[in-house]
Protein backbone atom coordinates (compact mmCIF):
# COMPACT_ATOMS: atom_id res chain seq x y z
CA UNK A 1 0.00 0.00 0.00
CA UNK A 2 1.47 3.08 -0.97
CA UNK A 3 0.27 6.55 -1.75
CA UNK A 4 2.58 9.11 -3.97
CA UNK A 5 1.33 11.48 -1.64
CA UNK A 6 2.98 10.03 0.78
CA UNK A 7 6.57 10.01 -0.83
CA UNK A 8 6.18 13.86 -1.91
CA UNK A 9 5.62 14.73 1.23
CA UNK A 10 8.50 13.42 2.70
CA UNK A 11 10.84 14.43 0.48
CA UNK A 12 9.83 17.94 1.00
CA UNK A 13 10.18 17.29 4.99
CA UNK A 14 13.44 15.96 4.21
CA UNK A 15 14.84 18.55 1.98
CA UNK A 16 13.36 21.34 4.75
CA UNK A 17 14.57 19.48 7.75
CA UNK A 18 16.85 16.43 7.51
CA UNK A 19 20.25 18.37 6.96
CA UNK A 20 22.43 16.41 4.56
CA UNK A 21 25.47 14.19 5.89
CA UNK A 22 28.38 12.51 3.18
CA UNK A 23 28.34 9.85 5.87
CA UNK A 24 24.53 8.93 6.10
CA UNK A 25 24.41 9.35 2.07
CA UNK A 26 27.35 7.34 1.35
CA UNK A 27 25.56 4.91 3.59
CA UNK A 28 22.77 4.28 1.84
CA UNK A 29 24.90 4.35 -1.69
CA UNK A 30 27.64 1.40 -0.83
CA UNK A 31 24.56 -0.34 0.98
CA UNK A 32 22.04 -0.47 -2.45
CA UNK A 33 24.89 -1.03 -4.69
CA UNK A 34 26.10 -4.35 -2.45
CA UNK A 35 23.02 -5.29 -3.39
CA UNK A 36 21.30 -4.87 0.38
CA UNK A 37 17.73 -5.19 0.75
CA UNK A 38 15.94 -1.50 0.82
CA UNK A 39 14.47 -1.65 4.33
CA UNK A 40 16.51 1.08 6.44
CA UNK A 41 14.39 3.35 8.16
CA UNK A 42 14.15 6.44 5.94
CA UNK A 43 15.96 9.45 6.24
CA UNK A 44 13.13 11.40 7.96
CA UNK A 45 12.94 8.31 10.51
CA UNK A 46 16.72 8.55 11.13
CA UNK A 47 16.28 12.57 11.49
CA UNK A 48 13.43 11.24 14.56
CA UNK A 49 15.84 8.88 15.77
CA UNK A 50 18.57 11.22 15.99
CA UNK A 51 16.34 13.84 17.70
CA UNK A 52 15.53 11.63 20.23
CA UNK A 53 18.83 10.72 21.05
CA UNK A 54 20.01 14.13 21.80
CA UNK A 55 16.60 15.17 23.50
CA UNK A 56 16.54 11.91 26.18
CA UNK A 57 20.37 12.88 26.91
CA UNK A 58 21.01 9.34 25.23
CA UNK A 59 24.64 7.84 26.32
CA UNK A 60 24.04 3.78 25.49
CA UNK A 61 22.25 2.33 22.40
CA UNK A 62 21.06 -0.84 21.85
CA UNK A 63 19.96 -1.97 18.26
CA UNK A 64 18.94 -5.23 17.06
CA UNK A 65 18.94 -5.07 13.23
CA UNK A 66 22.07 -3.49 12.03
CA UNK A 67 21.44 -3.77 8.24
CA UNK A 68 24.29 -1.44 6.40
CA UNK A 69 24.57 0.88 9.41
CA UNK A 70 22.31 3.80 8.28
CA UNK A 71 19.88 3.81 11.34
CA UNK A 72 23.08 2.99 13.60
CA UNK A 73 25.52 5.55 12.07
CA UNK A 74 22.08 8.59 12.19
CA UNK A 75 22.07 7.43 15.94
CA UNK A 76 25.80 7.70 16.70
CA UNK A 77 26.12 11.03 15.00
CA UNK A 78 24.39 12.54 18.05
CA UNK A 79 25.99 10.56 21.19
CA UNK A 80 28.10 12.05 23.64
CA UNK A 81 31.69 11.55 23.30
CA UNK A 82 31.43 8.52 25.87
CA UNK A 83 28.59 7.35 23.85
CA UNK A 84 28.23 4.10 22.27
CA UNK A 85 26.15 1.85 20.30
CA UNK A 86 25.99 -1.49 20.37
CA UNK A 87 24.23 -2.87 17.33
CA UNK A 88 23.50 -6.52 16.06
CA UNK A 89 23.06 -8.61 13.14
CA UNK A 90 22.40 -11.84 11.71
CA UNK A 91 24.18 -12.38 8.34
CA UNK A 92 27.62 -11.49 8.41
CA UNK A 93 28.05 -10.16 4.95
CA UNK A 94 25.32 -7.31 5.75
CA UNK A 95 27.60 -7.11 9.29
CA UNK A 96 30.66 -6.40 6.83
CA UNK A 97 29.23 -3.93 5.00
CA UNK A 98 27.80 -2.12 7.96
CA UNK A 99 30.98 -1.73 9.42
CA UNK A 100 32.86 -0.48 6.06
CA UNK A 101 30.07 1.72 6.12
CA UNK A 102 30.98 2.58 10.08
CA UNK A 103 34.69 3.00 9.17
CA UNK A 104 34.08 5.54 6.65
CA UNK A 105 31.87 8.01 8.83
CA UNK A 106 34.19 8.01 11.30
CA UNK A 107 32.41 6.03 13.85
CA UNK A 108 34.13 2.67 14.88
CA UNK A 109 34.94 4.11 17.99
CA UNK A 110 31.16 4.60 18.73
CA UNK A 111 29.10 1.75 17.00
CA UNK A 112 30.47 -2.25 18.11
CA UNK A 113 28.71 -4.66 15.34
CA UNK A 114 28.19 -8.11 16.80
CA UNK A 115 27.57 -11.03 14.42
CA UNK A 116 25.11 -13.75 14.88
CA UNK A 117 21.53 -14.48 16.14
CA UNK A 118 20.48 -11.55 18.34
CA UNK A 119 18.82 -14.21 20.93
CA UNK A 120 22.19 -15.95 21.49
CA UNK A 121 24.10 -12.70 21.24
CA UNK A 122 21.24 -10.95 24.11
CA UNK A 123 22.08 -13.62 26.85
CA UNK A 124 26.20 -12.94 26.31
CA UNK A 125 25.39 -8.85 27.02
CA UNK A 126 23.66 -9.86 30.28
CA UNK A 127 26.24 -12.39 31.29
CA UNK A 128 28.99 -9.62 30.36
CA UNK A 129 26.98 -7.20 32.97
CA UNK A 130 26.96 -4.61 30.59
CA UNK A 131 25.88 -1.30 31.58
CA UNK A 132 22.22 -0.55 31.14
CA UNK A 133 21.26 0.57 27.59
CA UNK A 134 19.43 4.54 27.57
CA UNK A 135 18.18 3.68 24.00
CA UNK A 136 16.74 0.40 22.33
CA UNK A 137 16.25 0.00 18.49
CA UNK A 138 14.49 -2.83 17.50
CA UNK A 139 14.51 -3.15 13.58
CA UNK A 140 15.00 -7.15 13.53
CA UNK A 141 13.01 -10.30 12.46
CA UNK A 142 9.33 -9.20 13.79
CA UNK A 143 8.51 -13.14 14.62
CA UNK A 144 10.91 -12.84 17.48
CA UNK A 145 10.42 -9.08 18.71
CA UNK A 146 8.83 -10.66 21.78
CA UNK A 147 11.71 -12.47 22.66
CA UNK A 148 13.62 -9.24 22.05
CA UNK A 149 11.29 -7.16 24.06
CA UNK A 150 12.21 -9.48 27.16
CA UNK A 151 15.85 -8.70 26.75
CA UNK A 152 15.47 -4.71 26.21
CA UNK A 153 13.51 -4.19 29.52
CA UNK A 154 16.31 -7.09 31.08
CA UNK A 155 19.04 -4.48 29.71
CA UNK A 156 18.02 -1.52 30.00
CA UNK A 157 16.77 0.87 33.27
CA UNK A 158 13.40 2.67 34.55
CA UNK A 159 13.35 5.58 32.31
CA UNK A 160 15.39 3.92 28.89
CA UNK A 161 13.03 4.11 25.81
CA UNK A 162 12.29 1.53 23.20
CA UNK A 163 11.68 2.58 20.04
CA UNK A 164 10.26 -0.83 17.52
CA UNK A 165 9.82 -0.30 14.07
CA UNK A 166 7.14 -1.81 11.70
CA UNK A 167 4.52 -2.65 13.87
CA UNK A 168 1.39 -1.84 11.84
CA UNK A 169 2.40 -3.71 8.73
CA UNK A 170 0.00 -1.62 6.28
CA UNK A 171 -2.87 -2.31 8.73
CA UNK A 172 -2.53 -5.70 9.13
CA UNK A 173 -1.99 -5.96 12.55
CA UNK A 174 -5.45 -5.16 13.62
CA UNK A 175 -6.23 -8.66 12.04
CA UNK A 176 -6.15 -11.64 14.27
CA UNK A 177 -6.47 -14.25 11.04
CA UNK A 178 -4.21 -12.76 9.57
CA UNK A 179 -1.40 -15.50 9.28
CA UNK A 180 1.57 -13.64 8.34
CA UNK A 181 4.63 -14.37 10.81
CA UNK A 182 5.65 -10.89 10.96
CA UNK A 183 2.29 -9.85 11.46
CA UNK A 184 1.32 -12.36 14.29
CA UNK A 185 4.70 -11.77 15.91
CA UNK A 186 3.77 -8.06 16.38
CA UNK A 187 0.36 -9.10 17.19
CA UNK A 188 1.93 -11.06 19.96
CA UNK A 189 4.76 -8.12 20.89
CA UNK A 190 1.56 -5.88 21.31
CA UNK A 191 0.12 -8.26 23.79
CA UNK A 192 2.63 -8.72 25.81
CA UNK A 193 3.11 -5.31 26.07
CA UNK A 194 -0.47 -4.61 27.01
CA UNK A 195 0.47 -7.07 30.05
CA UNK A 196 3.96 -5.98 31.19
CA UNK A 197 4.11 -4.85 34.32
CA UNK A 198 7.65 -2.70 33.80
CA UNK A 199 6.75 -1.00 30.62
CA UNK A 200 4.49 1.76 29.34
CA UNK A 201 3.58 2.05 25.71
CA UNK A 202 1.81 3.52 22.52
CA UNK A 203 1.86 2.49 18.43
CA UNK A 204 2.14 5.60 16.50
CA UNK A 205 0.69 4.81 12.73
CA UNK A 206 2.67 6.58 9.97
CA UNK A 207 3.12 7.05 6.39
CA UNK A 208 5.72 8.25 4.25
CA UNK A 209 8.41 6.88 1.91
CA UNK A 210 8.61 3.42 3.60
CA UNK A 211 4.35 3.29 2.81
CA UNK A 212 1.88 2.94 5.69
CA UNK A 213 3.23 1.50 8.50
CA UNK A 214 4.05 2.69 12.49
CA UNK A 215 6.32 2.10 15.65
CA UNK A 216 5.77 1.05 19.39
CA UNK A 217 7.34 3.74 21.58
CA UNK A 218 8.01 1.72 24.91
CA UNK A 219 9.14 3.54 28.43
CA UNK A 220 10.67 0.94 30.90
CA UNK A 221 9.10 2.18 34.40
CA UNK A 222 10.39 -0.75 36.44
CA UNK A 223 13.44 -2.96 36.55
CA UNK A 224 13.74 -6.03 35.98
CA UNK A 225 14.09 -8.58 38.89
CA UNK A 226 16.64 -9.71 37.97
CA UNK A 227 19.05 -10.19 34.30
CA UNK A 228 18.49 -14.06 33.02
CA UNK A 229 16.75 -15.78 30.11
CA UNK A 230 13.36 -14.86 29.96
Amino acid sequence: MMDERWKIVDRYIESLLVPRDASRDSALKESAAAGLPEIQVSPVQGRFLQLLVAALGVRRILEIGTLGGYSAISMAQRLPDDGRVVTLEADPRHAAIARANIARAGLAGKIEVRIGPALTILPQLAGEGVEPFDLVFLDADRPHTVEYFDWALRLTRPGSVLVVDNVVRQGAVADPENPDASVQGMRRFLDRLARESRAEGVVIQTVGAKGYDGFAFVRVVTPSKAVGRP
